[in-house]
């Protein structure tokens, strides 16, 4: 199972070939978001057609909400790399849900994570 960032669900839904073969290639099953990205997703449509489209592509993924475990983990990162690596709350979120389930974060950002303890991050699409 990998925990995907909004940047290759939006490349899909942009229909970039090389994302969208990885997707059916891995199969929705083995793919999950944190409740983070859909909202990201969410808040970033233009009209209800666009957002009808989104809700549709995103119910066969394992949607990931949050819980104590991941908002604990991702105060003590943002105490951590705030000042450091300005992380935003969403990026501290999605890291935080990473670490807690173990998966590994397929991201095109790694900036934004790579510094991460124990944090398991690639822009692979393989």
């Amino acid at each position: 199972m990998l925990l995907i960032d909004s940047n290759i669900i939006i490349d899909h839904l942009r229909g970039r070939t090389q994302v969208t073969n990885f997707i059916q290639t891995m199969g929705k099953v083995n793919l999950a978001i944190s409740v983070i990205v859909e909202m990201e997703l969410y808040n970033g449509v233009l009209n209800t057609a666009e957002l009808g489209k989104i809700k549709r592509d995103l119910s066969g993924y394992l949607s990931i909400p949050l819980d104590k475990n991941i908002g604990d983990l991702a105060l003590a990162l943002s105490e951590k790399f705030a000042l450091s690596h300005h992380m935003s709350v969403a990026d501290t979120l999605i890291a935080a849900t990473a670490l807690v389930y173990d998966l590994e974060l397929r991201t095109y950002n790694l900036k934004d994570f790579r510094f991460i303890p124990h944090l398991k991050v690639s822009n692979s699409l393989a």
